[in-house]
């Protein structure tokens, strides 16, 4: 069987890790795997049997994505990028990937070149042996004044190390072109894959708090914003809507705040949701998939994966775009589905808990739009990375 080794690091959410995993999902049955976590391990997070998993010491970023910080104290941060530099390449070397998978690189991720440049330079040495690919969502982040020296070093380092792009999206909902004006200037080849999909877990083991609420026969109002670091915004503002909810609506409102959010702020938001009895708040599921096949409404962010849940279950949306760092990513994918009335956009303007209640009541009352997309991105995905075995055999 052939090898791969994927490399995910997330920094701030958790979106990419998610992705990647619903990626490697779809590869178990071609590849034997060596799955590369670089971020901070999310408890009751499951990676797809089979799969070899190695974590390396966490690195994440401050709330303001302006500074990398390691997870563990017992280590500097160069003391870190020391050890994971050395691991990377030890991994790589007694491993003998056939394929490695990159995500996000180079297109994001570029302090991360400290490690990552070096692996590239080994996968490359092994003359041809190695197949490199980038795994790459749809809409990469904009540099602002910076984006012709940014796209020229994505363009340099991509043409110099990698063979494959896979852009996990749908040219005809979001072109690579929106968001990088440069892709004719990329010599590797390039594929959509369509988008990455989650599939609901196959033997779901529901603790006594998903079973009262997913069997229950009271509607269900759903929040949640991923990783938890940040919306806290949102979060504050779906709590304090719960008490004018209670007295119209007979609904229940579930609350995930995310893994990563902070001890105070998860606190905070359970003292005021205390004297509330239609709301109940927990940190992380990995059902969420299966909350949002239930809910009435769901009031998110709009990152990557909770996006394509939304499409995928069908449910009815109000979603807050991240705007921090100033990544428009999430802004542009979430006007462009609010344009064609798949979802109900919101600013931060109007996170007020009687105006926010009103848009609620009204919009549940509304006809919901549906939209048609490429969603088979884990199967493409898989038929690429096959066929490119097959192409390095023959060569």
């Amino acid at each position: 069987m052939k090898r791969l080794m994927f490399y995910c690091q997330h920094i701030l959410g958790m979106g990419h890790l998610v992705r990647s995993r619903e990626i490697v999902r779809g590869l178990t049955k071609d590849f034997q795997i060596c799955f590369i976590n670089g971020g901070e391990i999310i408890q009751g997070f499951e990676i797809p049997a089979g799969v070899e998993v190695i974590n390396l010491p966490a690195i994440k970023t401050d709330a303001q994505f302006t500074e990398l910080e390691v997870v563990d104290d017992a280590f500097s941060l160069n003391e870190v990028k020391e050890i994971r530099k050395n691991l990377l390449l030890k991994i790589f070397n007694e491993f003998q990937p056939d394929i490695l998978v990159v995500e996000l690189f180079p297109f994001g991720r570029k302090r991360f070149s400290f490690e990552l440049l070096p692996l590239l330079e080994l996968a490359k040495s092994k003359k041809n042996s190695t197949k490199v690919v980038s795994s790459l969502r749809d809409i990469v982040v904009i540099k602002q004044n910076k984006q012709a020296k940014h796209e020229e070093k994505v363009c340099n380092l991509i043409n110099k190390y990698f063979d494959t792009l896979l852009v996990h999206g749908d040219p005809e909902f979001v072109p690579l072109e929106e968001t990088f004006s440069r892709v004719n200037d990329l010599k590797c080849e390039l594929y959509y894959t369509g988008y990455v999909v989650q599939e609901p877990p196959n033997n779901p083991v529901f603790s006594y708090e998903d079973t009262q609420i997913l069997k229950s026969d009271k509607p269900l109002i759903l929040a949640s914003v991923g990783g938890g670091r940040f919306g806290h915004e949102l979060l504050d503002c779906v709590v304090k809507t719960a008490p004018f909810l209670e007295k119209i609506l007979p609904h229940n409102i579930q609350v995930f705040a995310g893994p990563f959010i902070p001890d105070a702020k998860f606190n905070e938001l359970q003292a005021l949701a205390r004297d509330s009895k239609n709301i109940h708040i927990r940190r992380y599921t990995p059902y969420l998939l299966s909350y949002m096949k239930k809910a009435e409404l769901s009031i998110n962010m709009s990152g990557y994966n909770t996006t394509m849940n939304i499409l995928t279950t069908g449910v009815k949306a109000m979603i807050l775009p991240f705007t921090g760092n100033e990544d428009r990513e999430q802004t542009i994918r979430a006007e462009k589905l609010s344009d064609l009335g798949i979802v109900k956009l919101l600013n931060p303007h109007e996170l007020q808990p009687d105006y926010l209640a009103i848009k609620i009541i009204n919009y549940l009352k509304e006809k919901h739009a549906r939209i048609s997309v490429d969603f088979t991105g884990v199967e493409k995905t898989a038929t690429i990375l096959k066929n490119l075995v097959v192409k390095q055999q023959i060569a």
